[in-house]
């Protein structure tokens, strides 16, 4: 079970920062109204993800026959997405394959895995040289249709799968998508491509649990079961509206008093290399929900906290200097692992150095562990506000656990923030940009508006 240890942004801990009991007691009357802000629409218009975990039994027996499939008929999966579309696919698995996987043996492993979430030319090419198409399934993820990045790439793939293979270029391609609406449901209807769909309540970051993360996890042989399992057994425990008994709401009700407190970063620190990439995910999840310029009253309050990813230990190594003596604007959250799921026992061989030989008989995993102590140690000691999240082990329900708990935070968050968690204008408005600047119909206005801003000067350049 995931265990949420803040000892370290009390005040008897880290010092003057820190909080008192009598903060957390006064913050009680706030945290329950942001739990009841969320209760009371829960499972309607965007937070139909809280719901992922109960409603999938017919989409997850789906999802579980076009894997294997998939892993019978092909070399290679690749997701064509982005943002949510991708990072929550990338994080699963990394946080439950091989660290080696697609260099694994074929015996060893299932099909190919690769993530295309950019339009860098160079990426597209490099990964055109390392696949066979003709042994390829692309799923290309986009609730809209209309995401840019993503139908670009599908649309130079479908020019490549049709030449490459002919009438059958449509069993090449998996959309993940809008039931109702957007132009991919239009064009998989159309082609009759297989077709999984988003619920119209599950945005992009929050949108792992649903067929965006569980096809592509399900074809690389990942228990989904398990991961919706560990997702509903921590909501299940976040199903009070007790501070002192829900971990999501008390991670939340500490991350916006630290707010207040002027702590305007949160670092995401995974000691396991496998939580690498959950740290990606998280600062979409974060920055995205909470960045807002105006609340729910119309007031213009420029909310939010901006996420930093980090590695334990690599970045003690480039990171935590700045961390245990630089500013006081930062919360600090580790993520630690039990159990590893393999052990390196360390050799002895440098007994007549002593700054070396110290590490002999120990192994790998209670290194990385003692170093996370270390810095949890350092950071307290410099007065530095920090938390740690723990796993017992890295599997598929602990994993679902940590993604429930980070989404169910994250929307206690925006609730005490009085936000919109669930919109993002200021994506939009980038979207919008480049339509104009591709002169995309219909965005006539927004050409003028970028026409008339002002002009870059040439002395403002060196």
């Amino acid at each position: 079970m995931l265990k949420f240890d803040f000892n370290n942004m009390m005040e008897k801990c880290v010092g003057k920062d820190g909080f008192t009991d009598a903060e957390l007691a006064a913050a009680e009357a706030e945290a329950r109204s942001a739990f009841d802000k969320f209760a009371a629409v829960r499972g309607t218009g965007m937070t139909e993800w809280a719901d992922l975990p109960y409603t999938q039994d017919a989409v997850v027996e789906d999802i579980l026959a076009c894997a294997e499939e998939v892993r019978n008929n092909f070399d290679n999966f690749v997701v064509l997405g982005i943002g949510g579309s991708a990072l929550g696919p990338i994080a699963v698995f990394t946080a439950l394959c091989h660290f080696r996987y697609n260099d694994l043996p074929a015996e060893k492993r299932g099909v190919k895995f690769f993530v295309e979430d950019n339009v860098d030319p160079e990426r597209m090419l490099a990964l055109l040289d390392v696949i066979d198409v003709k042994r390829t399934v692309f799923n290309v993820i986009t609730k809209s249709g209309a995401t840019s990045e993503t139908m670009s790439q599908y649309l130079i793939i479908a020019d490549i799968l049709k030449k490459a293979v002919g009438d059958e270029w449509n069993r090449h391609i998996i959309a993940t998508t809008s039931e109702k609406k957007g132009n991919l449901i239009k064009l998989a209807k159309k082609e009759g491509f297989r077709t999984f769909y988003i619920p119209d309540g599950v945005g992009g970051r929050f949108s792992e649990l649903c067929p965006v993360g569980l096809l592509p996890a399900a074809v690389l042989g990942i228990d989904i079961k398990g991961l919706l399992a560990g997702a509903a057994a921590m909501d299940k425990r976040c199903s009070d509206g007790d501070m002192r008994s829900n971990p999501a709401l008390t991670a939340a009700v500490l991350q916006y008093l630290a707010m207040k407190k002027g702590k305007n970063i949160t670092v995401m620190m995974p000691y396991a290399d496998s939580l690498k990439y959950m740290a990606d995910w998280y600062c979409q999840l974060w920055a995205e929900s909470l960045g807002k310029a105006v609340d729910l009253d119309g007031r213009v309050v420029h909310a939010g906290q901006t996420p930093v990813k980090s590695l334990g230990v690599t970045d003690q190594h480039s990171q935590v200097q700045l961390y245990t003596e630089g500013p006081f604007d930062k919360v600090i959250t580790l993520i630690g692992v039990e159990k590893f799921r393999g052990d390196v026992a360390i050799a002895e061989g440098a007994e007549e150095f002593p700054d070396v030989h110290f590490l002999s008989g120990h192994t790998m995993g209670e290194l990385i562990n003692t170093e996370r102590v270390a810095t949890e140690y350092a950071l307290t000691r410099s007065g530095h506000m920090n938390n740690t999240v723990m796993l017992p082990e890295v599997n598929a329900e602990s994993v679902g656990e940590l993604l429930m708990f980070f989404q169910l935070q994250t929307a206690y968050c925006g609730a005490l923030l009085n936000v919109n968690t669930f919109d993002q204008p200021g994506v939009e408005e980038g979207k919008n940009a480049t339509y104009a600047l591709f002169d995309r119909r219909g965005y006539e206005a927004k050409k003028a508006e970028l026409e008339a801003a002002p002009k870059k000067d040439v002395k403002y350049t060196v």
